[in-house]
């Protein structure tokens, strides 16, 4: 067949900038040739004997959705193709400068990445979810002035690390930064530790007195985590401090002056212990000049696989373990599933106990702990498509994650998948975004 053109409208003059008396009467592989078009949806139908769907560029780069209907006759010989044209231009165009701004925010959020260096080798900041990167954000923001920064998060959140986030871009990067776990200390040694002490002031001293955190921290910065179980009596001469900058030795009577930046987190609810009476109102205000909250990880979805790689790595790496560890989309929903109630720590601890347990290369759910496999269980995707109460939507989109996920489990890259479902592959890519289906963890 040599695909003549018959007949254009002037619908399609316009659309292809053509006049109908240049191009009727002629064949497509010369239109193409000669650069009408990039590629013919005519030779496509012929070639293939069945209605096809593509997107063709004109002369002038006009962009057209194209589609290609075989005609047969009554003997069932394909004798005409019939195309309708679309202009998707301006649809292309703005599609091109989405990915363009999503291309500027990646950067914008690596450019926050490089800031962040390396926090500890083993313990760097990955910031994927827009809750967790405006935090890593006000930080990074506050690292610049010296005021006092309350830190809330549960335990486990991250609230050293952003600690030490802020350590590193401070203008006190190079002196000290002194952590103290305040319920680690026994209450009677609180006042002591914190501002330490004279020769003789009281049994058991040491001769030659003690130097105190506040001293130590001299010219950099005092992390004092769980500030909640600091004691009343301590409260007192903590707000003194913060008020004057003064300190004054467990019997001292010499006061002097420390040049120190208070950092201080808690996992506790401060507002609680103020209605109890155990937590100093004018404390609470001294140090909650500007507080930094810091999302649980199950507030943090985006960050979940991100950890869960870096870590199966890190541990890999430190424990010396040659073999490369991947996992299957069963195990990663059900990491996905589960709320982790220990935050990044116990992500990291399930991480370390892969690694040394696993004597496979490749994790399924059945090999996660316990508790993740029966959260995964109870909340599979399966019950959420035969639920009759949710709305079609919602069981739609299961049914499409779970054919999604089957596809790309059984083909292993999104071409394949794409081949198999009889869709193009910018299509799969698109709808594993959507549905956080992490096809990189696929392959061996």
């Amino acid at each position: 067949a040599q695909a003549r053109v018959l007949k254009v409208n002037p619908a399609s003059e316009w659309l292809n900038n053509v006049q109908a008396s240049e191009v009727i009467g002629r064949t497509m592989p010369d239109l193409v040739a000669e650069g009408y078009l990039d590629r013919s949806v005519t030779l496509e139908v012929l070639e293939n004997k069945s209605r096809v769907e593509m997107s063709q560029t004109t002369r002038d780069g006009r962009r057209l959705a194209v589609t290609g209907v075989p005609v047969y006759d009554s003997d069932r010989n394909l004798f005409r193709v019939v195309v309708t044209e679309k202009d998707i231009t301006e649809i292309d165009l703005l599609s091109r400068k989405l990915e363009e701004k999503e291309a500027l925010t990646g950067r914008y959020r690596d450019q926050i990445m490089e800031m962040q260096r390396a926090e500890l080798e083993s313990g760097r900041i990955i910031a994927k979810s827009i809750c967790f990167v405006n935090c890593v954000q006000q930080a990074i923001k506050v690292s610049g002035v010296d005021s006092t920064v309350m830190l809330l998060g549960e335990s486990g959140s991250g609230k050293g690390v952003i600690a030490d986030l802020i350590h590193r871009n401070s203008a006190r990067a190079k002196e000290p930064m002194v952590k103290v776990n305040c319920g680690a200390i026994p209450e009677t040694l609180v006042e002591s530790e914190l501002f330490g002490y004279e020769k003789g002031a009281f049994t058991g001293a040491l001769k030659t007195g003690k130097h105190g955190y506040l001293e130590l921290a001299d010219g950099g910065i005092l992390f004092l985590d769980e500030i909640g179980d600091l004691p009343l009596s301590s409260q007192v001469k903590l707000l003194r401090f913060l008020e004057d900058g003064h300190v004054v030795r467990v019997g001292g009577t010499k006061p002097w002056k420390a040049n120190v930046r208070v950092l201080a987190a808690t996992n506790r609810s401060l507002e609680e212990m103020l209605d109890q009476g155990s937590f100093r109102l004018d404390l609470y205000y001294r140090l909650n000049i500007i507080p930094i909250k810091i999302p649980p990880l199950r507030e943090r979805k985006d960050c979940i696989l991100p950890l869960v790689n870096h870590y199966i790595r890190f541990f890999t790496e430190k424990l010396g373990i040659t073999r490369r560890l991947t996992f299957t989309q069963r195990a990663l929903d059900a990491l996905l599933h589960y709320p982790f109630p220990g935050n990044v720590r116990e992500l990291m601890n399930i991480c370390e106990r892969l690694v040394v347990m696993s004597d496979k290369s490749r994790i399924d759910a059945e090999d996660l702990p316990g508790d993740v496999l029966i959260c995964y269980t109870n909340n599979s995707s399966s019950n959420t498509f035969s639920d009759s109460e949710l709305p079609l939507k919602n069981r739609l989109n299961a049914v499409e994650k779970e054919i999604l996920r089957n596809a790309m489990m059984r083909h292993g890259t999104q071409s394949r998948a794409a081949a198999a479902l009889g869709v193009n592959q910018a299509t799969i890519a698109r709808k594993l975004k959507r549905h956080r289906i992490a096809n990189t963890f696929f392959a061996d």
